[in-house]
């Protein structure tokens, strides 16, 4: 029986870091920042629920503790998704 080598991520996505401004996501060979002044959604939840990523299909993430879809695109291009209050103030 043989495992796979230490060090080898076995997850399409997986979160490298957290610090108090986001968090760090390495999606195959690409490293996103999630700012979390841009992603208020994570701000304030547990450090599990963040690392609890999925990635459903090629372009989107998704926390299924917290309920959160992202689309990757999304990450990349913050500014081409606004975000917009749902109670108007």
């Amino acid at each position: 029986m043989t495992s796979a080598a230490l060090g080898i991520s076995t997850s399409p996505v997986e979160v490298t870091n957290i610090s108090q401004h986001g968090f760090w996501l390495l999606l195959e060979d690409e490293e996103l920042f999630l700012p979390f002044s841009e992603f208020p959604w994570f701000r304030n939840v547990t450090v599990g629920e963040i690392l609890n990523v999925e990635l459903p299909s090629e372009n989107h993430l998704y926390w299924p503790a917290l309920d959160v879809d992202l689309a990757v695109e999304s990450i990349r291009h913050p500014d081409r998704f606004p975000l917009v209050s749902q109670n108007g103030s």
